[in-house]
């Protein structure tokens, strides 16, 4: 599966919620218990060098931790190479943000607290060392005043399946996305997912997510509208899911066509049944396709999102415009 863009994945962890989820889950660090979640905001600002902007999307949140101010950098990384002096760059990262900081603030003493995550999402095992220090040669004789910085890594391919499954939350039903990528099990634990969160716009997110990412690979600039649907019942979820699955099932069917060729010179008969049961099927994936179709009309959804997401052609969705019109 191609890796997603970094802007759908900055958008979904942008959602308090799942920001929440990704340091109570997979952050096992004593202080994150005592995190005022209920002060938690995103500042808009990159601090990124400019050399690294390309390859890494950054979100900074701040949070009370004992009543006091700290940042929580989340830098987002999707290269397919791991970079060994990645501990270089990021610890270029949050000197920028600290100067930043200073010259906002000018008459600060003492600097925030910061700590920095990389969240990977890239095919390979991460290998970096998470320590500057270890990619430094060691020099006894500078004690005290060698350097010293380390991040905290998330690799969303780090984890196994049964892990990931044991959790059941936002997040882990994204790392298995991306990590187990088996759309039988993705569809159930994602049907799942709606009806135990309880925050319905962070799971649609994910959802929606899930959605362009089987029509794209990636989430394009023109389809970050449609990540911010909110699904209301468990009815338009499984709409949702049997449209994303279609290409699959497409295959299925073309490949039973082919097969049920072959079979029907000698048992013509069964072929008819066979035949029959695939326009049923057929007929089914059509209906639930005018469904989610007439759904993004009535919320106004761009025409072009709508065919690609619908596979309708401009015609189509002319005839249902008008339709909906003489209801």
């Amino acid at each position: 599966m191609r890796q997603v863009s970094d802007r759908g994945y900055k958008k979904l962890f942008k959602n308090k919620t799942i920001f929440r989820q990704l340091l109570e889950t997979f952050v096992q660090e004593d202080w994150v218990k005592e995190l005022d979640f209920d002060s938690c905001e995103t500042l808009d600002k990159s601090f990124v060098a400019d050399h690294y902007k390309e390859t890494v999307s950054d979100l900074v949140y701040k949070i009370k931790l004992r009543r006091k101010e700290i940042f929580i950098i989340v830098l987002l990384e999707f290269k397919s190479k791991v970079e060994r002096f990645t501990s270089v760059a990021l610890a270029n990262y949050v000197g920028n943000f600290y100067m930043d900081y200073v010259a906002s603030h000018k008459r600060v003493r003492k600097l925030p607290p910061v700590f920095p995550i990389l969240l990977y999402s890239g095919p390979r095992k991460w290998t970096a060392p998470e320590k500057l220090s270890d990619l430094i040669e060691d020099e006894e004789a500078l004690g005290e005043y060698g350097i010293r910085f380390k991040y905290f890594k998330i690799a969303a391919n780090a984890f196994t399946k049964q892990k990931l499954l044991a959790i059941k939350n936002i997040v882990s039903t994204l790392f298995l996305v991306e990590g187990h990528y088996d759309l039988g099990l993705i569809k159930k634990e994602l049907a799942d997912l709606y009806r135990r969160e309880s925050d319905r716009a962070a799971v649609s997110l994910l959802l929606n997510w899930f959605l362009q990412l089987r029509k794209h690979g990636r989430i394009p600039p023109e389809a970050s509208e449609a990540l911010e649907h909110v699904y209301e019942t468990s009815k338009e979820v499984k709409q949702m899911l049997e449209v994303a699955l279609q290409k699959e099932r497409r295959g299925y069917f073309n490949e039973g066509k082919r097969e049920g060729k072959l079979e029907g010179k000698r048992e013509g008969k069964l072929e008819g049944k066979r035949e029959g049961k695939l326009e049923g099927k057929r007929e089914a994936e059509r209906k639930s396709r005018r469904d989610i179709a007439l759904k993004m009309i009535a919320k106004d959804f761009e025409p072009a999102l709508i065919a690609e997401v619908t596979g309708l052609s401009e015609e189509a969705l002319n005839k249902l415009k008008l339709e909906k019109r003489k209801r």
